[in-house]
């Protein structure tokens, strides 16, 4: 009985120590990934990076807090511009539309909003935002998402950088007051894969990247 409590015992120990060093693993992966490449404090304008619509086309909570985020930062004169990027990749709305229509509800003018209706993930959301950042001559974005997807975006944006001369900064909206901790916990613990995979081994297509990026 003895020798068998001891091998439990140390076949728990070895399971903690293995748990515990994956944790160590995702969490320097996902927390020491840079979140700007400039100490500017003001920028030519907000991106704001979509997320689903409810199922009825309302905006969701996490869409929801996204929007409000950029819209304090506009007010703030973070940036003179809004840019609402999101196609319909997950339902029928059009992200970036139902996103600039609740940010000019909050009271930004129309003409400060550029929609980006083509995105369907977050790539292409750098990709596309960035197209409108060319046509316009803009060089720097303030780029809003949620907490936890924020060291992905990072990861994306700085393929930016050495590719051209595009200043950036990520900016987390509020976690919505209606998801629960262990939903939250869950979704970090999600992107901190995705991040680990992406520090690995780089991203699987280079279709949505600029000439000259890192990999």
């Amino acid at each position: 009985m003895g020798k068998a409590r001891s091998n439990v015992w140390w076949v728990s120990a070895v399971l903690a120590a293995a748990v515990a060093m994956w944790a160590g693993v995702l969490t320097v992966a996902y927390e020491t990934v840079p979140d700007h490449n400039t100490d500017q404090s003001r920028f030519d304008t907000v991106i704001v990076l979509g997320t689903p619509a409810r199922a009825d086309g309302s905006p969701s909570p996490e869409m929801r807090e996204r929007v409000e985020e950029g819209v304090r930062e506009y007010r703030a004169g973070v940036a003179p511009h809004l840019i609402m990027t999101g196609g319909p990749a997950h339902n029928r709305y059009v992200e970036a539309h139902t996103m600039a229509q609740l940010a000019e509800g909050e009271g930004v003018p129309e003409q400060a909003i550029v929609e980006e209706g083509q995105a369907q993930d977050t790539i292409q959301n750098i990709w596309y935002s960035h197209l409108i950042l060319e046509r316009e001559g803009w060089h720097s974005a303030l780029v809003v998402s949620s907490p936890y997807h924020l060291p992905r975006t990072a990861l994306i944006l700085r393929e930016y950088t050495g590719a051209s001369d595009f200043k950036w900064r990520t900016d987390g909206a509020h976690w919505p007051p209606e998801l629960p901790v262990w939903q939250r916990a869950e979704k970090v613990y999600r992107e901190a894969e995705v991040c680990l995979k992406i520090r690995l081994h780089g991203f699987a297509s280079r279709r949505f990247f600029p000439a000259g990026s890192s990999h």
